[in-house]
Order: structure tokens, then sequence, then C-alpha cells
């Protein structure tokens, strides 16, 4: 039975879609979305045990050397609640901090930080707007999959700058454009054009979108992604591509649809 926690109600307009993406994830994350179960005890104790793996997009896991040393960094969870990659990196000596607009995301970190008793800085916000932290706040940042949800990218890669040391580590996944191109899985049809944005679309659709809680997606381009790292300052050193895992959708069985990223501040 699927939860629903709405509380757009009377306010499902363009103006708003960040809440109502929030409350979207909340329905999600309340109905055992796949990114939303928390970590166990056991992951975090063999994290500090030395064995651990985390996801920026989807099946592959992180290479260990594009990490910093992990014991006393100060590093930003950015759009990254769930319980899922903060446990890992507290586990690990990280000093962590988790920005995101999901409630339920949240209480989810929260929740495994105090099964476990470390400390976490737990930040509700918009990534859309400039981030509530000071210039050279972080050494590292983890940014999963998650700029779909916005349509400004930029504004974000400049804002990882912004709170980076220099010399920090920025890691993000995202979703290549191939994913906004079908509608269906069984056959696949190529129904939209690119850019891909609801913002764009009629009144009548996007509330569509908005009540049936599917998400308010945007695509974007490699020069939105990298050459929007590039604009805002870093130095790429490493990228790798990803698919879904078994029982996601089906363009992953013919080509890559997530790219992750190392970059670098200068």
């Amino acid at each position: 039975m699927v939860q629903r926690i709405d509380r757009q109600a009377g306010r499902m307009n363009k103006d708003n879609y960040t809440e109502i993406n929030a409350n979207t994830w909340d329905i999600w994350a309340a109905n055992d979305c796949e990114w939303s179960r928390p970590v166990s005890h056991e992951a975090y104790i063999s994290a500090k045990a030395g064995q651990w793996d985390v996801y920026l997009a989807a099946s592959k896991t992180v290479p260990k050397e594009w990490f910093l040393p992990f014991e006393g960094a100060r590093l930003l969870g950015l759009a990254s609640g769930g319980g899922q990659q903060m446990p890992i990196f507290s586990a690990l000596g990280a000093d962590c901090t988790v920005f995101d607009y999901s409630d339920r995301q949240l209480e989810s970190e929260k929740m495994v930080a105090e099964r476990e008793g470390y400390a976490i800085n737990i930040v509700k916000g918009d990534m859309t707007k400039q981030l509530p932290f000071d210039d050279e706040s972080f050494i590292m940042i983890y940014h999963p999959v998650s700029n779909c949800y916005i349509e400004d990218v930029l504004h974000v890669w400049k804002e990882c700058y912004r709170v980076l040391k220099k010399g920090g580590v920025l890691l993000a996944g995202f979703a290549t454009e191939l994913n906004f191109l079908f509608e269906g899985d069984d056959p696949l049809r190529v129904v939209n054009k690119l850019p891909f944005n609801p913002l764009k679309m009629s009144d009548a659709e996007f509330k569509r979108m908005a009540e049936n809680h599917e998400a308010i997606f945007f695509s974007h381009s490699l020069e939105e992604q990298l050459g929007g790292q590039l604009k805002a300052g870093f130095i790429l050193t490493d990228i790798f591509e990803d698919r879904d895992r078994p029982g996601g959708a089906k363009i992953g069985e013919y080509a890559p649809q997530y790219v992750a990223t190392r970059a670098v501040k200068g």
C-alpha cells in the first residue's frame, strides 16, 4: 500500500517544483525506495573495520582512490540523505554534514546516527539556493545522482566550488540525457525531445506529473554537467559510466545511463 504524505495540495505549480520533489521523495522513502534504505548496523561495523562500498550512480561502486583521507575530514553529503553514505563516511572518521530537502531522508540520517552513536550535522535545504555554508568549509563533497531534480546545474557546481577548500574533491553522479528520451519500457519508444524540461510543459501536464508523484525531472547535457564543472573552476581527474541495476529501466540493457566524476578544486 502506497503511503501518501502530500503537503502540496493547492500548491502544485511550477514556481515551487523543488517543494513538489521534496514531497515526492518523502513519499518514495515512506514506501521503501531502494535509495532510502539506511545501512544496517552490520554495514556500519564493517566500515569501521575497513570493509565498505558506496555508490554515486547505480550499480558500480566508487573507487576507493577517489577519496581523500577520511579521518577528521569535513565532508558534505549534498542531496545525499537517506542514511546510506554518511554513516559509512562517519564510521571511517569523517566529520559529516548532510544536506537534503526531504524530511524522510533526513530522518533516516538522524536515526542511524543515534543508533550508532556518532555526531552528524543535518541541514534541510534546497540546492537551487545558495548553500548555507561558508566559503571553503569542506574538503570533500559527495553528490550522488540528484541534479536531475533541478533546472540550473551550473549554480550547483559554482556553489560546490565555493564551499570546497583548495585541493578539495567533488565526487558527483548524474543521469545522462538518454534517460529522458523514452516513454515506457516495452517496447522502448522515443517520445521526448531534448532537453527535457517540465517547466516548459503545459500547466495541466505539469500538474499531472506532480499529482502522480513522478518527480519533476530535468535532462542535462554533458555540456552542462562536465562543461559546467569546468566552468566553475574544477579540474576533472577521473570518470566512469554506469547503468541501472537488474530490474531497472530497459534502456540500461543497451547503453550506460549515468556518469560519475571526480573533480578537484585547484
